[in-house]
């Protein structure tokens, strides 16, 4: 828990995944600094608001009710961060409509608030979306604290909406305020598309899924190892990015039930038109989640998981080591878990305290294959 502090609102904010002494506070100061702009200038009750990649609610939580709020992000756990401090926060559930990145929202928007995303290829598709988008006289407006604001963020404000300002500096905070002007109507270059020898696929990547332009190396080095199974069996790729790992167990294993789980909406979106393209109408779960929260216990044979390092901007093993503890958690007995990842994150250790068996399946210079049975 912690307490924003805004021009609006005292808040109580919480991140999500939820974890004890949480070392993260929900908000930042260019939040905060992004909020004070709008109630300097001012903010109509009829006024319609959009706010792109707000992480957990910090500012759709003090703009609710005092505006029309669409708020758009790309991360699931994003929108349940949302949710739940609009509830901490006894704020009503429809105060702040939710668009996934994966769809477009609709306009016409008055004031555009855009935390800037690590990604800056989710910025650029986000903002050719707002073509056509604007009311006139609309503002635009980017917050991002000044280590995490790449010029080329910039850059893009003024290639696809029109004349950028930055602001002073403010807590370590920093402001790009935009005048739009009439553009012609840009083409986006997504989704990108790669191919894959083995086994041979052409895959769809939408802007914000990891590796966008080529297969990851660590998903590379667990490729040739996949288990393959001719009987009925249960399996999940948690954290399934576009799909690639279930793609290619399931064109080996042709009896398997494939869950493909992601928190990212563009990966879904990438996983769901990937599947279709390799196994045509083959049954599949294929969703936006938290991980496998959502999964029955003991209801799993296999997990297969390329577990990321970081969230957003902060680098550590916290969710990776929270995947590991759901995959158990959802395993059957006897059931296995694979996972590729950097030597030096010791995930061998980690894994060791989870389940009753650990094994080293490959290893090159960088990575190493675990398979861990429970």
């Amino acid at each position: 828990m912690s307490v924003f502090n805004s021009a609006f609102a005292q808040l109580d904010l919480i991140r999500q995944p939820e974890q004890q002494a949480e070392p993260l506070q929900a908000f930042d100061a260019a939040d905060e600094y992004l909020l004070n702009q709008v109630h300097e200038q001012g903010l109509a009750a009829d006024a319609r608001v959009l706010l792109l990649n707000d992480s957990f609610g910090a500012l759709a939580a003090n703009l609710a009710g005092r505006a029309q709020v669409t708020s758009s992000g790309d991360s699931h756990l994003g929108y349940l961060g949302l949710r739940a401090n609009l509830a901490r926060n006894r704020l009503a559930a429809d105060a702040v409509h939710f668009v996934p990145a994966s769809a477009v929202a609709q306009g016409p928007f008055d004031l555009v608030l855009i935390r800037v995303p690590k990604t800056l290829a989710l910025l650029e598709e986000q903002l050719i979306r707002l073509h056509g988008q604007l009311a006139p006289g609309a503002q635009v407006i980017a917050g991002a604290m000044i280590k995490h604001l790449p010029r080329a963020a910039g850059d893009l404000l003024e290639k696809y909406l029109g004349p950028v300002q930055a602001s002073l500096a403010v807590k370590k905070a920093r402001l790009l305020r935009v005048t739009p002007t009439a553009k012609p109507a840009p083409t986006s270059p997504y989704p990108t598309r790669y191919r894959l020898e083995q086994p041979p696929l052409k895959l769809v990547n939408h802007a914000n899924v990891f590796c966008r332009e080529d297969l990851d190396i660590g998903t590379r080095a667990l490729l040739p190892h996949l288990p393959r199974h001719l009987s009925r069996t249960r399996a999940a790729d948690l954290g399934c990015g576009n799909g690639v790992l279930a793609i290619a167990y399931a064109l080996g294993s042709p009896q398997a039930e494939l869950t493909l789980v992601d928190e990212s909406y563009m990966a879904v979106q990438s996983a769901e038109q990937n599947w279709r393209a390799a196994l045509g109408d083959r049954p599949a779960e294929i969703r936006a989640g938290d991980g496998l929260a959502e999964q029955a216990e003991n209801s799993l044979d296999l997990v297969l998981c390329n577990p990321p390092f970081h969230q957003q901007q902060v680098v550590g093993d916290f969710l990776a080591w929270r995947m590991f503890q759901q995959a158990r958690a959802a395993l059957v007995t006897g059931g296995e878990l694979w996972i590729v990842g950097n030597r030096h994150l010791g995930y061998h250790a980690k894994l060791k305290r989870l389940f009753r068996g650990v094994e080293q399946v490959a290893a090159t210079p960088k990575f190493v294959v675990l398979k861990a049975l429970k």
